[in-house]
């Protein structure tokens, strides 16, 4: 038969946190058998009404116990190294029993019954405090913040604060960054709300649904001082400095281009250069080359040998010797070339180098230089 998990109750009928209980949840989340070897453990929606049975778990960081039916903070006196706390959707009123978490630095106890906030003296490192949707209504409600001067987002929305009194609580917050005050009814009573807020706390970076930048403090406080026309100065100025500087970065953009384009044109006449020189060099080299044929006197001699169609010779049959040695040459060698040297275009040269072609080798159309 399958495995089934007994949960143990309390007298109310809630579920009793167990050993056994939190060890199967362990199994559950795939966490360590060991208690002290977890630095997390979730707790959340089992509709538990007391924290309990949670002194093995001396490793703990994170707690997760959303979605409970937990009255009372309690219980955690053997967490010492407690970082972030989730209590939201329970049954608590009270902040209470935080000293054994001095390393604390993340609470959330929104969705509560807490009509005060109190006893955060004690947690000298808490950074974030998220407490909307309780039952906070003046500035006496929210005054123990003070205490906790470490303090830099602060959630108080959907709260039933009412009093303009908060502002003067909340300016005396040194670190105070982030603060969210959507949903009370004191958002309506304070005039020109958000200017108002931002100039009384002067390290705020963000206000309920989006950031306050640097442009807007600065036209806020112009607000401040000089009324509207000293908001729309102060915006102009802004404008301008933003509209400057998207034309240095639009110019220095048009100046690496026109680089670029610099370079390709230098890179193109070079190349240019470089061919006009290796031109040049070949020219001069076919010079040289035909220059060096003259002075050595080498002549190609094709199978027409028109040179001795210019050749003056009395005897006949001399000639007609010669042609047909021609003929002979040139048919003997495929319509190849034959190159030999000749020192005086003569006829009485020209004969006897006729007469050493039988004699001479065929050479192969490749070799002919």
């Amino acid at each position: 038969m399958p495995f089934r998990r007994v949960v143990e109750k309390d007298e109310d009928g809630f579920p009793r946190m167990t050993k056994a209980f939190i060890q199967s949840l362990c199994k559950k989340h795939k966490l360590y058998h060991t208690p002290h070897l977890n630095d997390v453990l979730y707790l959340h929606f089992q509709g538990f009404a007391k924290i309990e049975n949670l002194d093995e778990y001396t490793g703990l960081k994170c707690l997760w116990l959303e979605s409970n039916g937990i009255r009372r903070i309690e219980n955690l006196h053997n967490q010492p190294l407690m970082r972030c706390l989730y209590l939201q959707q329970n049954l608590i009123k009270k902040i209470e029993n935080l000293d054994v978490v001095p390393e604390l630095d993340n609470l959330n106890v929104s969705n509560n019954s807490i009509e005060r906030i109190d006893n955060l003296e004690c947690l000298t490192k808490l950074g974030t405090l998220q407490i909307a949707h309780n039952r906070l209504r003046c500035a006496q409600d929210i005054r123990g913040l003070l205490d906790c001067p470490s303090l830099s987002v602060l959630d108080l929305s959907y709260n039933q604060l009412d009093d303009p009194e908060i502002l003067s609580v909340l300016q005396e917050m040194p670190n105070l960054h982030v603060l969210n005050l959507m949903g009370n009814p004191v958002v309506k009573k304070i005039k020109n709300y958000r200017k108002t807020v931002i100039c009384a706390i002067s390290g705020l970076r963000f206000l309920d649904d989006r950031p306050v930048f640097p442009k807007e403090r600065a036209c806020t406080e112009a607000w401040q001082r000089g009324g509207l026309e000293a908001e729309r100065e102060e915006r102009k100025r802004w404008n301008e400095r933003e509209q400057q500087k998207i034309m240095d970065s639009v110019n220095a953009l048009t100046a690496l281009r026109d680089k670029a384009k610099a370079t390709v044109a230098d890179r193109a006449a070079t190349s240019d250069g470089e061919d006009d020189v290796e031109n040049e060099m070949e020219t001069t080299s076919s010079d040289n080359g035909e220059d060096e044929a003259k002075t050595t006197g080498d002549l190609v001699v094709t199978s027409d040998l028109p040179g001795l169609e210019e050749i003056d010779d009395d005897d006949d049959d001399e000639a007609e010797e010669t042609r047909t040695e021609e003929e002979s040459a040139s048919s003997f060698a495929g319509e190849q070339k034959w190159v030999f040297p000749v020192h005086q275009q003569s006829k009485d040269i020209i004969k006897p180098l006729i007469e050493e072609i039988e004699d001479s080798p065929v050479l192969d159309f490749d070799d002919v230089e």
